[in-house]
């Protein structure tokens, strides 16, 4: 197994990690919260390093993505475990199991460069599961996709501490962080987590060059209550800022939360509406089939810019990062 970073060994060969926020002690012969993470005799191992669960070539918008190099593909890969127990999780089956459950791909970093410039794609994507528990995995192979001229993607849930992202942060491009409440509460009793370091690695992400976009998936009954959506929004514009990509996501019941049913698509449209009103200039909806509300336009006009169907995206009126009716600049990522 492969040495972890960000990690220090205290008494009786324990160890204290440092890559996420649960800053779990792991006794020798035990793991962290996210169960690959493994003490062996004092030294603390990274168990999934080059072991992919999951490998595909998938549109950027599917991340989702939509100001970041839009309308090109990204060489997506997984792994298994998650430093969250969400009771809704739709990837369940591989941030549930554990390194030895399932059949796991050997993949070298630089292999995975290779492949994703052999099939076409403009970046890779570390997805599916949670990547910060992925670390020195995705750090290798992104230190060697920046050099080739590949862009860099986290999708992630935004529990990763300070000094590991900085760390990361030489060699990845786009953070694409899920804010999936705006409780503490929520986040306790459904993810086993806190809200808190989610907003700060986010923040701390703008402040290292990085680009962000926001997803939050609206669950009946748990976190669509509007005062919740306009606290959310509000933080968004004031400490990301208002050109910050916000994608509000349509739930459907899955793995321990076939409780309630699908969001209203009348709930979306409300926040959406809201988030418009507050001053978010680029709020989209997710998880809802070729709806007005997965396009771009252009904040000063209304002129349609990028139109969407699906995962598939069409420049229309946008050239030079500029709307084609009335000139206003319109911030994405072209290139890296």
């Amino acid at each position: 197994m492969h040495e972890a970073l960000q990690y220090e060994k205290t008494e009786d060969r324990k160890v204290k990690c440092s890559l996420c926020a649960h800053r779990c002690l792991i006794k020798e012969g035990s793991h962290g919260i996210c169960g690959v993470r493994l003490n062996r005799e004092g030294v603390l191992y990274a168990a999934t390093y080059g072991r992919v669960s999951a490998e595909a070539v998938d549109p950027i918008e599917k991340k989702p993505l939509y100001h970041f190099l839009p309308g090109t593909l990204s060489y997506s890969l997984g792994s298994v475990g998650c430093n969250f127990h969400c009771e809704h999780c739709q990837n369940w089956h591989i941030s549930r199991a554990g390194v030895d459950t399932m059949g796991l791909m050997d993949l070298a970093p630089g292999t995975g460069v290779s492949r994703a410039k052999e099939r076409g794609c403009a970046s890779i994507a570390w997805t599916y599961n949670e990547p910060t528990i992925w670390h020195e995995y995705a750090l290798d192979m992104g230190t060697l996709a920046r050099k080739e001229g590949l862009g860099t993607v986290y999708v992630t849930n935004g529990y990763i501490t300070e000094e590991a992202l900085t760390e990361l942060s030489p060699m990845l491009n786009a953070f694409r962080v899920d804010i999936k409440a705006f409780t503490d509460e929520f986040y306790k009793k459904t993810c086993g987590a806190r809200l808190q370091p989610v907003l700060d690695a986010s923040v701390k992400a703008r402040e290292l060059g990085m680009h962000i976009e926001v997803v939050h998936l609206v669950i009946p009954g748990l976190n669509d209550d509007p005062e919740e959506s306009k606290a959310m929004i509000r933080w968004i514009i004031d400490n990301l800022g208002p050109e910050t990509p916000l994608h509000i996501t349509r739930f459907h019941p899955d793995y321990k939360m076939t409780d309630r049913g699908p969001t209203p698509v009348q709930t979306l449209e409300k926040i959406y509406r809201m988030a418009r009103e507050m001053g978010l200039m680029y709020p989209y909806l997710g998880n809802v089939f070729q709806h007005r509300g997965e396009n771009t336009y252009c904040p000063e006009c209304g002129e349609l810019l990028i139109e969407r169907s699906g995962f598939a995206a069409r420049i229309r009126n946008l050239k030079d990062h500029r709307c084609q009716k009335c000139g206003h600049e319109i911030p994405y990522v072209s290139h890296v």
